[in-house]
């Protein structure tokens, strides 16, 4: 019979002076035969530092079939993000997107499931091999124990991706009338929530931080859905107001404009070997052209190197982080 070696992450983990804490922003009651029914809570969990010395608090969300997790330990073992915005004096909240995680769901509440998330999406979606650029991923391809961890953490999306979106913002526009003013910072297919929380809650967003958003814009993405309003699934106020998304996608670039997110300070990054990156210069277009002023951080044009769509949690993530926080302290 064989023996699994002993292994205690804490016994090498750097130690950490925090607070601590979780709630729940709760779903909305439905009815179904007879009985009542909580649908699309949000878990929250967040962490502090004994002094807070920045401003505004984080929101970080995860991206497409994964949870908050993301945020937190890389999967090598090192402080991922949450932590490091932590020891930069902010206040960190960590979400479990609707559906996701911690936050429940079920068919008769959220509606159908999309497909399951295979390991080959997940070598597609982070390391392809396809790219000789690509040198940071945390672990080996062929190392069978730590792809079955980092497949662990996934499972579907709602089917619906523009109801998946409008509960993520919903949720988290109940959160910011919570905790006040916030920064969001999103991570791949959580990108089109920032644009409608700050489209829900213009005064209570200062600043988004878009890691390698979902797009292009009107992008059909495999497994997922549809862009159907450009930069989202869901709709989203413009002015003039579009009555569809036919209306959007046929409208002259200018001519709509998205005054909630007009002055709204927006970094989106993207990664030198992600085949993901190039969706990013699209969706900066569209949002500049609404009347946005969206800015794209190249992380090689800074120096960081050998990223994939997981930036932020390989082998140089402290480096990905580092202009990240170097443009938060200008801009915000």
């Amino acid at each position: 019979m064989q023996k699994h070696q002993h292994y205690a992450p804490w016994t090498e983990a750097v130690p950490r002076t925090i607070r601590r804490g979780h709630f729940w922003i709760p779903g909305e009651r439905i009815a179904q035969n007879g009985l009542t029914y909580q649908r699309g809570p949000m878990y929250v969990e967040w962490e502090a530092p004994e002094v807070v010395s920045m401003p505004y608090p984080v929101v970080l969300m995860h991206g497409g079939g994964f949870q908050g997790t993301e945020w937190f330990d890389t999967p090598d073992g090192r402080p991922g993000w949450a932590q490091r915005f932590v020891e930069k004096g902010y206040a960190v909240l960590v979400i479990d997107r609707p559906g996701h995680g911690r936050s429940p769901f079920h068919v008769e509440t959220l509606g159908e499931m999309g497909p399951p998330f295979s390991y080959e999406g997940g070598q597609h979606i982070y390391f392809p091999q396809s790219d000789e650029r690509h040198t940071q991923w945390p672990f080996s391809p062929d190392d069978p124990d730590a792809m079955d961890e980092f497949i662990a953490g996934y499972g579907p999306l709602p089917k619906d991706l523009a109801l998946s979106q409008t509960l993520d913002a919903d949720r988290v526009a109940v959160l910011l009338d919570r905790i006040g003013p916030a920064i969001l910072v999103t991570h791949s297919a959580s990108g089109p929530d920032g644009w409608l929380i700050a489209d829900r809650r213009p005064e209570q967003v200062k600043a988004i931080v878009a890691i390698e958003p979902m797009g292009p814009p009107f992008a059909e993405i495999p497994n997922i859905g549809l862009l159907a309003w450009g930069i989202t699934a869901a709709p989203m106020r413009f002015d003039p107001p579009a009555v569809s998304a036919e209306a959007v996608r046929d409208a002259q670039p200018g001519s709509l404009r998205l005054p909630s997110l007009t002055g709204l300070p927006i970094l989106i990054v993207t990664a030198e070997a992600s085949a993901f990156a190039a969706a990013s210069p699209p969706t900066a277009s569209f949002l500049n052209a609404a009347g946005a002023s969206a800015e794209l951080l190249h992380l090689a044009d800074r120096g960081v190197y050998g990223n994939g769509h997981g930036l932020i949690y390989e082998k140089n993530s402290d480096e990905a982080l580092l202009p990240v926080l170097q443009w938060l302290q200008n801009s915000v």
